[in-house]
């Protein structure tokens, strides 16, 4: 197993990301965010933009899975959707690069197969992780290379939009019928819940907006009141 990777192993990954409309958007916020989930015992850190990798590489020296949300006229896709991307993503120091790994077009016309190919061969030695939706995409990416798979995207996908919670069995059958780390991901909102997937035999566990997003956490608790 990759030194790397193997860091990860039964640990907690923090997704560390705001978007433009939040109050915690910015660099020096998401890398002061990453050294509070060090400091909290997680053993990785998720983060989106080059210039936030790079504050966060400065705040803290965990692994950090990169990736880049872009959107395109062209197609469904947005995390790291081209070799773009990819670039930015590697320039920036990122040790994992994330993308989405679905069978859905990407821009310009490139297949999931062809963009895979163009990263491995402009990268041949740089670590890569497929967020995927469905068992047979995470099956189709590791057919592919990829090092590592995550569930990030099961409930994102049109296909997929019946799931509203995690999904446990699709956790449990990537387990079974690959041979590669399968990150949990995607709605996992309570410690107990990331401890259920450790069990059910996920590599690691990646949580964001149950830690990173309090605007959220609070509305949680206030539509709890009576």
């Amino acid at each position: 197993m990759n030194p790397i990777i193997n860091t990860f192993k039964g640990g907690l990954i923090v997704s560390c990301q705001a978007l433009e409309a939040e109050p915690l958007f910015g660099s020096e916020t998401m890398g002061k965010m990453a050294l509070a989930a060090k400091k909290g015992g997680a053993v990785g850190i998720r983060a989106n933009t080059g210039i936030d990798i790079i504050e966060i590489k400065k705040a803290v020296s965990l692994p950090i899975i990169g990736l880049v949300k872009q959107n395109y006229e062209d197609s469904e896709i947005y995390i790291t959707p081209t070799i773009k991307e990819v670039d930015e993503v590697i320039r920036a120091g990122a040790d994992i690069i994330a993308f989405d790994a679905t069978n859905r077009i990407r821009p310009n016309g490139q297949t999931i197969t062809e963009f895979v190919e163009a990263v491995k061969e402009k990268y041949p030695n740089q670590l890569l992780m497929g967020d995927i939706s469905t068992l047979e995409e995470g099956i189709f990416a590791a057919d592919l290379g990829v090092d590592m798979i995550s569930t990030t995207l099961c409930g994102y996908t049109p296909y997929t939009s019946q799931y509203h919670s995690f999904n446990k069995d699709l956790l449990t059958n990537l387990v079974n019928e690959t041979n590669i780390p399968i990150v949990a991901e995607g709605g996992i909102d309570t410690p107990e819940l990331a401890a259920e997937c450790i069990r059910l035999g996920a590599y690691a566990v990646v949580v964001g907006s149950a830690i990173t997003r309090p605007q959220e956490i609070t509305k949680r608790f206030v539509q709890e009141l009576p």
